[in-house]
């Protein structure tokens, strides 16, 4: 797998993770979660978009 589809892997549960958490539980930079997902998604998208050409 390349790095950077794993680590935006990674990202994405993590702040899937937090923005559950923030739900049910104010915390003080649970807005970074949303952020975390979004560079998250790209990260995998960018890591997609290289293993798939040939």
């Amino acid at each position: 797998m390349d790095r950077a589809f794993r680590v935006g892997a990674a990202l994405s549960v993590i702040g899937v993770c937090g923005y559950l958490v923030g739900v049910a539980v104010p915390f003080p930079g649970r807005a970074f979660s949303i952020t975390a997902v979004m560079v998250g998604v790209t990260l995998v998208a960018v890591g997609e978009g290289w293993r798939t050409t040939a």
